[in-house]
């Protein structure tokens, strides 16, 4: 496959040769290196290449000498941040990987409540610095996540009830174009490119450098997880959560999650709970829900940098698995819900492995991002609809298209019943603007169906930043380009 994806194997090795004499804070792996197959493993094995080369970069100036090395030698690269991309835009059979994990390094500023974050760090390292300064920030919901490809995506987290998006709270990128020149981007400088980033920056470069606003914690919280059974609880459930997200002030969130939990001979609905607050506080508002007398219950007061790890069981390392995302309104239908329920068990009866899959309902405050105007970022699904997660599990490569097409056809039921509440609704103007989040996207959909009204003008900025359409493994802003075709 390296010779016929990559130029030959004597190109690629006179590419080692030249990245290993030319950069200075770097490592060039090769398939006969120690440490090469720890390199190409990924969040999903179903997207695991084997790589020609794996740089793990150290600096903005040797990510800018691989990309024009790359580039010289016609040699396709992808880059790696967390590792979770489930669409294999990180993974190349045969390419180079720009491996960002060995730059994780985070500096917190207390006298501006602001954080530098490497691009290869993870949430984990974030939320832990913060926390040592009693500080925390919009971050995803599994601390394993790479914070390059949520934030460049848009960025839902626990806090997005109080301050929005993960987006919304960044203030500055260092980041490496198509070109190899380093830039920096923020609301003063080069505006235009920290528009692009804000929602679609995987399309425009490589990110060595984060810089994000946080806020005081100094308070524990209350988190953790109640499980019902869904044959006998979904409707309570669902009831509760539709009328939740609606009196939600900010400082709480619930995420449910339909699955087949091991101890459990049937699907369960697993709510997973937050409160920045103490447990009498949450209890109150989550009353309804303790009320059900659920299997179990994890809640607790812990510490916030605890909140973002209470999720990673359920989406671990390893194993093949993809997701794909949707949009719901409340008040989401309990008989949708058991549609999709039919069709999970339908997969468990058919696909090895797949009791695992998980389907995730999102119930966050939308008022924080919904007060920033949708043309003020690239990312432009800001309304007060909710995220669905579609998240096929399964462990055969067989299986693959199966499990694939499974995950489509659930997206397009969600579609419909999304075009059923807005006929019922009378269509207003917002709900027609309800586009899909692509950080859930790992089959890259549309791009039109991510980007919404600010397509045309991702496009031209991707002409003025990226002519060549050099970083090609995103939503395609190319449309003509077949470039940004990923081929499993």
């Amino acid at each position: 496959m390296i010779q016929e994806l990559a130029g030959g194997i004597e190109t690629i090795a006179r590419l080692v040769q030249e990245l290993r004499a030319s950069l200075h804070d770097s490592q060039v792996l090769t398939p006969h290196s120690e440490g090469y197959e720890d390199s190409i493993k990924r969040w999903s094995d179903a997207v695991e290449r084997r790589a020609g080369i794996v740089v793990y970069v150290g600096s903005a100036k040797d990510i800018s000498t691989t990309i024009m090395l790359s580039r010289s030698y016609a040699v396709p690269f992808v880059v790696s941040g967390g590792r979770h991309s489930s669409s294999g835009a990180s993974s190349t059979e045969g390419g180079l990987v720009i491996d960002l994990r060995k730059m994780r390094r985070v500096a917190v500023d207390v006298s501006t409540n602001t954080v530098r974050a490497q691009g290869g760090c993870i949430w984990e390292d974030i939320d832990n610095a913060a926390a040592d300064h009693g500080l925390a920030m919009v971050g995803g919901t599994v601390n394993h996540t790479g914070i390059g490809g949520l934030t460049l995506g848009g960025g839902y987290g626990w806090l997005s009830g109080r301050y929005g998006l993960t987006i919304d709270n960044l203030l500055a990128v260092r980041i490496v174009l198509a070109d190899g020149n380093i830039r920096d981007a923020s609301a003063e400088t080069n505006e235009e490119l920290f528009w692009a980033v804000r929602g679609a920056g995987h399309c425009f470069g490589v990110v060595a450098e984060f810089t994000f606003q946080t806020y005081k914690q100094k308070n524990p919280i209350w988190a953790g997880q109640l499980v019902f059974p869904a044959s006998k609880k979904l409707d309570e459930v669902v009831a509760f959560a539709n009328d939740f997200v609606l009196s939600n002030d900010g400082s709480s969130g619930m995420i449910m999650g339909i699955t087949a939990p091991p101890f459990m001979n049937e699907p369960a609905a697993v709510t997973t709970l937050f409160h920045n607050g103490n447990t009498s506080e949450a209890e109150a508002v989550f009353k309804r829900l303790l009320d059900l007398q659920p299997l179990r219950n994890t809640t607790q007061e812990r510490p916030y940098r605890e909140l973002n790890s209470i999720m990673n069981h359920l989406v671990p390392y390893g194993g093949r698995k993809l997701s794909k995302g949707a949009s719901f309104v409340p008040r989401l239908s309990a008989d949708f819900v058991r549609s999709l329920i039919a069709k999970l068990q339908e997969l468990h009866s058919k696909v090895r492995g797949s009791p695992r899959s998980i389907l995730l309902f999102e119930f966050f405050s939308p008022e924080a991002w919904c007060r920033v105007p949708e043309a003020s970022t690239a990312f432009a699904s800001r309304g007060r609809h909710q995220n669905l997660m579609i998240g096929p599990f399964w462990t055969e490569a067989e299986d693959d298209m199966v499990c694939r097409e499974w995950a489509r056809t659930l997206a397009k039921m969600a579609n419909r019943e999304l075009e059923r509440v807005k006929d019922e609704a009378g269509r207003p103007e917002w709900m027609e603007r309800i586009g899909e989040y692509g950080n859930y996207d790992g089959l890259l959909s549309d791009a039109r169906a991510v980007y919404g009204r600010n397509y045309d003008r991702l496009c031209s900025l991707k002409a003025e930043y990226d002519e060549n359409n050099v970083f090609n493994k995103s939503h395609a802003l190319a449309p003509a380009s077949s470039a940004n075709a990923i081929a499993y």
